[in-house]
């Protein structure tokens, strides 16, 4: 059994009764270099003390078997399961061989300080992560609290902000939270300069929208204009209807095979944060447009393969969906999705050509699901009147898997 102890800025002192006495009975004591030094050195805390080494994820399996078999005390900061190294033990060696012991979290304390509900608050993580998640957090009237990984972290944050057009949003930086030397320091995220007091601090940002700002929902048909394509764009209507028919719920996994800009993958995750996709696209240039575009729209962990599907679909993690955009008619391609699927997975098929409505036909009656026709019709001016102008009709298959073929 290995405890996890949650320790705040604030250090033994801030210790309950029950965490102290998990620190003083361990025999190896780990943690990073900052959290080893809040333990005094003394008889009762006299372990081996470990600090973590660097990448620590990759040597922590062996580091947990070296010591296996000695009591092992793990320090984490504030929460472990928040962010923390408590969910990564969880993860590796099963919830009944961590015992989790923990502190106030960041968090809590940042909204404390702040007034600000928990429960109403949106968390974006530096820690290790993309920046540019951030960027769907950020709408108008939200509550952001960015965990910040250094002292550049608020200018990272401030700069983000600013770009989005959200400049005139208040920005507190919160700097050692719980202890003696905490401070507070608020700006906008227009006039923000310079570095954090600390490397340790918490990044809050009220969204106010300045008269350049773009809100973007978070339900599925953005414009067609927040993305960076060549034409080859899944358009507005027809991006709406798909995803409805590709149904995400949070946790599940998609592939969006021929991704073009990748606007079906980047929708999918905007919808939850714990939604993943894979996007496969056989060009460089649309592949390296499509990470721009999960950047750019706040969902930087999509996954990009850069080849032809089906080969570049071995090896892939099971989809709970399937999105084909194109590229009906390549042979076994959608074989290979429908294989692939889970039990009550998702398989949608955009079809234009003819060609490709015919294998879609095909595939409707031997495994059934549901055909519907789109026909979008756009205003545009006709000399110095408007008239309607129609856009390729789109066919859309949708089939749950229940049974293999």
């Amino acid at each position: 059994m290995i405890t996890v102890v949650g320790i705040g800025a604030d250090g033994w002192d801030g210790l309950a009764p029950g965490s102290r006495r998990a620190v003083e009975v361990a025999e190896v004591l780990m943690g990073a270099a900052r959290q080893l030094d809040l333990v005094p050195a003394s008889p009762a805390t006299a372990a081996e003390r470990v600090a973590w080494p660097s990448p620590l994820l990759p040597a922590l399996p062996a580091l947990m078997e070296r010591y296996a078999g000695r009591e092992i005390c793990v320090l984490a900061s504030g929460d472990p399961m928040f962010h923390g190294i408590g969910s990564t033990l969880v993860r590796l060696l099963g919830p009944c061989e961590v015992r989790v012991l923990p502190h106030v979290s960041s968090l809590s304390l940042a909204c404390a300080r702040l007034g600000w509900p928990v429960e109403q608050v949106d968390v974006v993580s530096l820690v290790g992560r993309p920046a540019a998640a951030l960027n769907a957090a950020v709408v108008p009237g939200r509550r952001v609290v960015v965990l910040g990984s250094g002292v550049d972290s608020p200018s990272l944050v401030a700069g983000l902000v600013s770009g989005l057009g959200y400049g005139p949003s208040p920005m507190t930086v919160l700097c050692d939270l719980g202890a003696a030397c905490e401070s507070v320091t608020a700006a906008t995220a227009d006039t923000w300069t310079g570095p954090a007091r600390s490397a340790l601090n918490v990044i809050a940002v009220e969204c106010v929208p300045g008269p350049e700002a773009e809100p973007l929902a978070r339900v599925p048909g953005l414009p067609d204009a927040a993305y960076e394509h060549d034409g080859q764009l899944t358009k507005r209507e027809v991006r709406a209807v798909s995803l409805s028919r590709l149904a995400p719920l949070p946790g599940e996994l998609l592939w969006d095979v021929g991704a073009g800009a990748g606007s079906i993958a980047v929708e999918w995750m905007r919808g939850h944060p714990s939604c993943a996709a894979v996007a496969i696209e056989s060009r460089a240039d649309r592949a390296a447009a499509i990470a721009r575009n999960a950047d750019r729209l706040g969902v930087p962990g999509l996954r990009i393969v850069e080849g032809r599907a089906p080969a570049a679909l071995a090896g892939l993690p099971a989809p709970d969906a399937v999105f084909v955009g194109g590229g009906a008619t390549v042979p076994r391609l959608l074989e290979t999705c429908w294989e692939a699927l889970r039990p009550g997975g998702r398989l949608v098929v955009n079809a234009v050509t003819l060609e490709s409505e015919a294998v879609v036909a095909g595939w409707y009656a031997r495994v059934g699901g549901d055909l519907v026709r789109l026909a979008v019709q756009r205003a545009s001016p006709v000399g110095s009147f408007t008239g309607w102008r129609a856009a390729m009709p789109v066919t859309v298959w949708s089939v749950t898997r229940r049974d293999a073929l």
